[in-house]
């Protein structure tokens, strides 16, 4: 599965925009040239979601109010967080102040302010892509906690070393695994509605899935409770008070002891 979806991501962009204007016409037929495969989308999530399993790069050209529009800058935001894909955005300085609002400076690839430069931009997505695929070959870990404060920090933790994508319930967890790959999951022991032994044991259930190694994480440290989750087989249990170096040194460990068995 993962193979299929590498390929169908290659060199993917989605420029999203209302109506074909000539800018964004102008774009996709220039980002063709360069050798991208190229699709238009309407700044609507029905629009976007048609293409969100086969989208690289989202290009957003904010016109006519369009930046305004807060469940299009959800969605960028979440496909940028979640999922690791690169949203750049172009507009006004005005836009780009509205939008930045919903969307973090630090989860974009890239903006440019109108007027812009169209060979600059096509450039700039010829990097981009050159660093996703530097990027594909790292280790990808899910991360899955209802604590978002625990997500984003875990989250920036290990970005630079791994590729990371963070949920924060089980079933959006089981959702993200249906159609994305992960080396390692890092599985909140307890959360509301589903917890974690019950989504260890949808994952060890399911072909596609039961060989990805899972670490619980939990905040009770007390003997009969890490009895208790180690009785649940998962390939480690961690406390989530441990600390970044500690955690980078299991991860690395964990990794290293995989390449070993191979």
């Amino acid at each position: 599965m993962a193979d299929a979806l590498d390929s169908l991501l290659e060199d993917n962009i989605l420029i999203i925009s209302k109506g074909d204007t000539f800018i964004a016409t102008t774009l996709q037929k220039k980002l063709r040239e360069s050798g991208f495969e190229v699709n238009h989308a309407e700044p609507t999530v029905s629009s976007m979601s048609e293409f969100r399993d086969c989208t690289k790069v989202y290009i957003f050209y904010m016109d006519e109010g369009s930046c305004m529009d807060m469940d299009t800058l959800v969605y960028l935001k979440d496909v940028s967080i979640e999922e690791d894909k690169m949203v750049i955005l172009i507009g006004t300085p005005d836009e780009f102040h509205e939008a930045t609002k919903v969307i973090s400076k630090d989860n974009l690839a890239a903006h440019f302010l109108r007027p812009f430069d169209m060979n600059s931009l096509i450039t700039k997505v010829h990097e981009l892509t050159d660093v996703f695929e530097q990027e594909n070959r790292k280790k990808c870990i899910l991360i899955v906690d209802d604590d978002v404060t625990f997500l984003k920090m875990v989250h920036s933790w290990l970005k630079e070393k791994y590729r990371v994508a963070i949920v924060n319930s089980g079933m959006q967890a089981i959702t993200w695994l249906a159609k994305n790959h992960a080396d390692l999951v890092l599985l909140d022991y307890e959360m509301p509605v589903v917890d974690g032994p019950e989504i260890l044991e949808m994952l060890k259930s399911e072909s596609g899935t039961d060989n990805i190694p899972v670490f619980f994480l939990t905040g009770k440290s007390d003997k009969d409770s890490i009895q208790k989750a180690i009785g649940l087989r998962p390939d480690r249990y961690l406390l989530k008070s441990i600390g970044k170096s500690a955690l980078m040194d299991e991860l690395d460990k964990f990794f290293i002891a995989q390449r070993l068995k191979k």
